[in-house]
């Protein structure tokens, strides 16, 4: 009986403890910040202002030609470059670095601000021609940039499906995947 007692009181008092002792009200967790998109400038091998460039009246396609099967827009040969900068700023070092590379016949080693997957099939002249879709609408406002930087998460399969969405365009898989 001494034992059973013993344990009684036991019991008792972490009963009366339990309930002398507030208890946290259910943790209620907040969902998680949406994760911010933090573009980071891209520094080239030559400065380059699409700003400045564009101010002149120069359009995307001048320089970003899309060459059959329309795919890819290109990076400028540096002849292209030295069309005008044979007579303009060419007492600058980057000018001159310019023509260094073009003397070489060599392209200058641009650093790739947006890329898709290589398992996406895009094509700049699809996206173009539709007469939806603008270089603005997935590089943002380059026309106002000295720099670039990666100013739209353009490139993630979640941005493509909400602007297929905005535009009445197909989102299954096999619009825009090679399925096997």
């Amino acid at each position: 009986m001494h034992r059973a007692m013993l344990w009684l009181l036991a019991l008792a008092t972490a009963l009366i403890l339990a309930a002398q002792t507030p208890t946290a009200p259910p943790a209620v967790t907040a969902p998680a910040p949406a994760k911010k998109y933090n573009p980071q400038p891209v520094l080239q091998p030559i400065p380059y202002s699409h700003k400045q460039h564009l101010a002149l009246g120069l359009e995307c396609k001048n320089c970003h030609e899309v060459p059959e099967p329309g795919d890819f827009a290109g990076i400028p040969a540096t002849s292209k470059c030295m069309t005008c900068h044979v007579q303009i700023k060419k007492e600058s070092p980057a000018i001159q670095r310019l023509a260094d590379y073009d003397k070489r016949q060599e392209a200058v080693p641009w650093k790739r601000v947006y890329r898709i997957a290589d398992y996406v099939y895009f094509s700049h002249k699809v996206h173009l021609a539709s007469g939806k879709a603008t270089c603005e609408s997935c590089h943002g406002q380059v026309r106002q940039r000295d720099v670039l930087f990666k100013e739209k998460d353009s490139t993630s399969m979640a941005s493509c499906m909400d602007c297929h969405r905005e535009n009445a365009v197909a989102i299954t898989c096999d619009f825009c995947h090679e399925v096997r």
